[in-house]
């Protein structure tokens, strides 16, 4: 009887189990409220820090390509400057040769002018400064001789600065590969702060990372603008599924702009290094006219780059990470729509 009254409480007993059981439910249930946006917002936090972080290693991989393609310039301008020189010294390397021979006939017939041996100092500016003032040369050579000490003056001062120019550039593409490092860190922690978090979460960002998040206007043919549109389009379908990666141009691997100038390479076009000087590279046109082959550019800064595809998507290098892929147009702020 004992153990019947302990399994059958009193009616003030039952009572009182209701009220806990209800006090358990709607304390439950509140919490169950409460944690959605406790888990909501870390989430929208994470989301919105690996953007920002993304956005921020876009634009020093840009920065990084910009200075990369000047200081290529750069180095093929002193290299021509060089051989420019060299073309010149060789020139008057033979008027010092001429100019010896008539030394030797002057010694010869009985001896050497003082004014004429000044020619053979191991000084090229002493020579030429002395050159022009000799009586024994021809106005017409003392003058080549003149235009010669000038020319190379400027060449040597033009090579001078175009080697100080390079070595700014130089620092200023470290500089930015050292930013680009610290961007990398960060990223590092961002895609380790993401792999934490439980399986739901991982998947409802990459789906939120893979939507179009902006309005935007209709899609715009889906027929390529040119036949040289149409390769560049074949190209970019090629190259999906390749990685990214800083800096690349391809074939193994890319970042943004350097996925469309390589597409647009196997096309027989070149394209500017940077997403900037890609949006400048043909004729702008309304995202609503767009057609696939045309570059879409983001952000106000454009500094993302991608190729339109038709039917709303576009074809990019994402992140490091992500792999060349599809995703909406509208996945982020739209700067401008070029035609190549």
């Amino acid at each position: 009887m004992g153990s019947h009254r302990r399994l059958a409480p009193s009616g003030f007993d039952r009572g009182a189990c209701v009220v806990r059981l209800a006090v358990g439910v709607v304390s439950a249930a509140a919490a169950a409220v409460a944690a959605v946006p406790a888990q909501a917002a870390p989430l929208d936090d994470t989301r919105a820090e690996v953007d920002r972080l993304y956005a921020e290693a876009e634009k020093a991989t840009e920065a990084y390509n910009k200075a990369d393609e000047r200081a290529d310039a750069l180095r093929g301008q002193v290299s021509r400057a060089q051989d420019r020189i060299a073309r010149q010294q060789d020139h008057i390397n033979s008027l010092r040769e001429a100019l010896g021979s008539l030394a030797g006939a002057q010694y010869r017939s009985g001896g050497l002018d003082p004014t004429l041996a000044l020619l053979f100092s191991d000084d090229p500016d002493d020579y030429l400064d002395k050159a022009a003032v000799l009586d024994r040369i021809s106005f017409h050579q003392a003058g080549q001789l003149t235009d010669l000490q000038e020319a190379m003056r400027t060449l040597t001062q033009e090579r001078a600065q175009a080697a100080e120019k390079l070595g700014e550039l130089e620092k200023s593409r470290k500089a930015v590969a050292s930013h680009k490092r610290t961007v990398e860190k960060k990223l590092a922690q961002a895609r380790a702060l993401l792999n934490a978090l439980p399986d739901d979460e991982r998947a409802a960002y990459d789906r939120a990372s893979r939507s179009g998040r902006f309005d935007m206007p209709g899609p715009g043919s889906a027929v390529p603008a040119s036949g040289r549109a149409a390769a560049a389009v074949a190209a970019a379908r090629a190259a999906l599924g390749r990685p990214y990666v800083w800096g690349a141009a391809g074939p193994g691997g890319f970042d943004c702009s350097g996925l469309m100038q390589w597409s647009y390479a196997q096309a027989g076009i070149a394209l500017p290094r940077t997403s900037q000087g890609q949006r400048a590279a043909g004729r702008q046109v309304p995202l609503s006219e767009a057609q696939p082959g045309d570059l879409i550019t983001y952000r106000s800064d454009a500094s993302h780059v991608a190729m339109y595809m038709g039917n709303g998507q576009v074809i990019h290098a994402p992140y490091p990470g992500a792999p060349v892929r599809y995703d909406p147009v509208g996945m982020m702020p739209v700067s401008g729509v070029t035609r190549v």
